[in-house]
């Protein structure tokens, strides 16, 4: 019995090493027959050593904060040139991400620099984009189920093989990500608007808070180095309003410039028109400009023949909105609390949406027979929004100095104005902000000011004389110091 016992082991020993020797076997054969998309332009457009590579990352990345807990980024547009003319613009656009984002796809969209085609190439014929610091899954089922729409995708290698337009952003993703997601590469390969319509349709479906898209796009290519300036600046602009048709007809306008030596103004046209096309009336998405440089900023550039470098973050953050529910209640709140001052009696409201729970500045003004009785506000975003219309309504009937204390016998006659201030948000740079729609609100040190939106329809001042006279009249920080402090720009609801 022993005999039959020890020989059953070896079997079984024997067995055990023939099974996991043939796993090994698929495993290996699979990984052959695996299509690897090599690294194109390692050691020409960035390090080919990867542990160099990972150094000028950290470079790179430095002087951005790491963005800790869940952000909502949607997309980022982000250059794709060598990386010591423009990777410090583009590791703007991707610290913006939190690390640990657990995107389920990143759709990573170019221009061709190589063929022309009549529709969009997506990489369904790799498994793997490889690159220094290791190989990225591609989404082969989701690449061929685009190109179900044979009409609009297609994969067509020579727009893939030498392209670097899409290689030079997956290191990027490789050193900032904790994990990275399958990928879905594409080349847009096509600037026919109609054909771009078709491709921003397709991929609307997935431009949701599960998936990243990296547009990659550099901006103008050989002006001088300040026209470079001006026209990148007209260029962001026309992004920043989210608007396809102003981006299109801003590049219209810019080649009727007459700048010398301007051969494009965004190399990636129709990369970010597609996005503009699949962001277009998405009231929840925010657009926010980051860094820009051109080659003539790196000591590697010179100040003739440049070629500009923009980033931009779009970010889902849900909108504010006031339904005419709120603002009765509002209306409610800010008369009953007047009231509450000669009845002793405080008012009590049946329930709160969450948008009068959320945090942002008021002001209540009053009127008794069209004229001004009162008017008493607060830009802080300290208190709930219907705490604020509270406190706001009694500051205008009883402490406003330029008026009497409101009398009980008047309260019946007032008609009630409320301000609703939305959500300040911080600006980087002045296209971001919009004269007439946004108010202005700086601040530095102890110092601040603020325009509200509607100034700008009673003067005549261009955007940056707006906000040279809220940083001298009303911050008393001079007419240019605004561009040393914080700015915010935030919409006023009136009714």
């Amino acid at each position: 019995m022993k005999v039959f016992s020890t020989i059953e082991k070896v079997i079984g020993y024997r067995q055990t090493r023939l099974s996991v020797l043939v796993v090994l076997l698929i495993l290996t054969v699979g990984k052959m027959d695996a299509k690897i998309r090599k690294a194109a332009v390692a050691g020409q457009f960035y390090e080919v050593n990867a542990a160099q590579l990972r150094k000028d990352l950290q470079a790179y990345f430095g002087k951005y904060a790491a963005v800790k807990g869940s952000r909502t980024i949607q997309a980022v547009i982000v250059p794709h040139a060598g990386y010591v003319f423009s990777a410090g613009v583009a590791a703007s656009a991707f610290a913006q991400i939190a690390p640990d984002a657990d995107y389920e796809h990143i759709f990573l969209l170019g221009p061709s620099h190589h063929i022309y085609l009549d529709k969009a190439s997506v990489a369904s014929g790799y498994d793997y984009y490889a690159t220094p610091l290791g190989n990225l899954k591609v989404d082969t089922a989701l690449c061929a189920h685009l190109i179900e729409d044979s009409q609009t995708f297609c994969f067509d290698e020579r727009a893939h093989r030498q392209e670097h337009c899409l290689e030079v952003q997956l290191p990027f993703l490789q050193y900032h990500l904790k994990q990275v997601p399958p990928i879905v590469p594409i080349i847009v390969a096509t600037q026919n608007y109609e054909r771009l319509q078709q491709i921003a349709k397709a991929l609307k479906p997935y431009l949701n808070a599960k998936n990243l898209f990296v547009i990659s796009s550099d901006f103008s290519h050989y002006p001088s180095y300040q026209d470079a300036k001006r026209v990148d600046g007209l260029t962001a602009e026309a992004i920043l309003t989210g608007k396809t048709q102003a981006f299109i007809s801003r590049l219209a306008a810019n080649e009727r410039m007459g700048i010398d030596s301007l051969a494009t103004s965004a190399c990636g046209e129709a990369a970010i028109t597609t996005l503009l096309m699949m962001t277009e009336g998405d009231e929840d998405i925010r657009i926010r400009h980051l860094e820009y440089r051109n080659s003539g900023d790196s000591p590697y550039g010179g100040k003739h023949g440049v070629v500009g470098y923009h980033s931009f973050a779009f970010s889902r953050e849900k909108s504010f909105r006031l339904t005419d529910a709120d603002k009765a209640e509002l209306k409610k709140i800010a008369r009953e609390s007047i009231l509450t001052i000669f009845t002793g009696r405080r008012y009590q409201p049946d329930s709160l949406s969450e948008t009068l729970r959320q945090r942002c500045g008021a002001f209540v003004s009053l009127h008794e027979h069209g004229r001004l009785r009162g008017c008493i506000g607060h830009f802080g975003e300290d208190y709930p929004l219907f705490k604020i219309v509270e406190k706001m309504a009694k500051a205008a009937a009883f402490e406003d100095p330029r008026f009497p204390k409101v009398s009980r016998q008047e309260l019946p006659k007032l008609d009630i104005e409320i301000s609703v201030l939305t959500p300040m948000r911080r600006i980087y740079d002045l296209n971001e902000f919009t004269l007439g729609k946004h108010g202005i609100y700086i601040r530095k040190g102890h110092r601040s000011g603020t325009y509200l939106p509607q100034v700008a329809e009673e003067v005549n001042w261009t955007k940056e004389e707006f906000v040279s006279h809220c940083s001298h009249d009303k911050a008393g920080l001079g007419w240019e110091g605004w561009k040393t402090a914080e700015l915010y720009v935030y919409e006023a609801i009136v009714f």
